[in-house]
């Protein structure tokens, strides 16, 4: 592929990832977070489920295919993305995605224990320079929000979502998939909006191009570029690229809902993206991080 192209597709897709998170707290306004989310993703499910159903991809037969895309859904869809709609109630936009984005982190711990993964040298020191940096993002307040909880929380979810997709996404065509993993996400999220909070969704203009912009620019959109880029090139560094996403983060939130970023943030960040860029960069050396890029649909 030719590089400026590439170029452009990696700002393209991680832009809309990471700029979801601000306009996901925006959509606060007008929504309770997790009908917010709950709403998003089964708009971008029916209509994926659809688009897979008209080019007759084959569907899987076997009941126990059906569970393990639900056990995805639950993890990736659903406890990702409430999780991060909720911490925004209470964080900003910015520490929400770096928190989100320490993912690839805790895929390194959680591969190296429940599944006998191995790791570089190199790849253990992006961890540990990655948590140092949430310590540091985190050192600064004087008390932890809820919503830094839930941010934690969020990229713990998304680990176990990647763990679960490296082990079954095999077995599993990618865009079957992906559009029901976000559909029965969608239908869990829904469910809990009416057991967890009192639902409310205000239909106007604005909202319903907020909501619209999530299900179809920030879920659609970014997993086909994700998707395709992760094809084309080299998928470990591809997946190094990652880092740009929670940047967009702070970029947007800065610029659209006056976020300012302490000092702890800032540092904590930078050392959180290093760490992950050892981690991607180097999983082509050992061929051991190859499903870091799976999964990546939700932003």
């Amino acid at each position: 592929m030719n590089k400026w192209l590439f170029g452009f597709f990696v700002i393209l897709t991680t832009s809309l990832m990471g700029s979801a998170f601000t306009i996901g707290k925006i959509g606060l306004i007008y929504a309770t977070p997790i009908m917010l989310v709950a709403l998003r993703f089964l708009i971008a499910g029916v209509i994926m489920a659809v688009i897979v159903k008209s080019l007759r991809i084959v569907h899987p037969k076997q009941l126990s295919d059906w569970i393990k895309i639900a056990l995805i859904g639950f993890f990736q869809t659903a406890c990702v993305m409430g999780c991060i709609f909720v911490s925004l109630r209470t964080i900003t936009a910015g520490q929400s995605s770096i928190l989100t984005f320490t993912n690839p982190l805790l895929v390194v711990i959680f591969g190296t224990f429940f599944m006998k993964m191995t790791y570089n040298w190199r790849q253990w020191t992006g961890v540990i320079l990655g948590f140092v940096g949430v310590f540091i993002t985190l050192g600064a307040q004087m008390d932890v929000q809820i919503g830094t909880l839930f941010g934690i929380l969020s990229a713990i979810s998304w680990a176990i979502g990647t763990l679960l997709i490296k082990k079954w996404g095999p077995q599993i065509n990618t865009w079957i998939l992906t559009a029901y993993q976000m559909l029965i996400g969608g239908l869990i999220l829904f469910v809990g909006s009416f057991l967890l909070e009192k639902p409310s969704f205000q239909i106007n203009a604005i909202s319903i191009t907020i909501l619209l912009w999530l299900a179809l620019m920030a879920s659609i959109v970014q997993f086909a570029v994700w998707f395709y880029l992760l094809q084309k090139g080299d998928p470990g560094k591809t997946s190094a690229f990652l880092f740009l996403a929670p940047f967009f983060g702070v970029l947007t939130g800065s610029l659209f809902l006056d976020e300012t970023m302490k000092w702890n943030v800032l540092l904590g960040g930078v050392c959180i993206f290093i760490g992950i860029f050892m981690v991607n960069w180097t999983a082509k050396v050992r061929g051991v991080i190859d499903g870091q890029g799976e999964g990546l649909e939700k932003f």
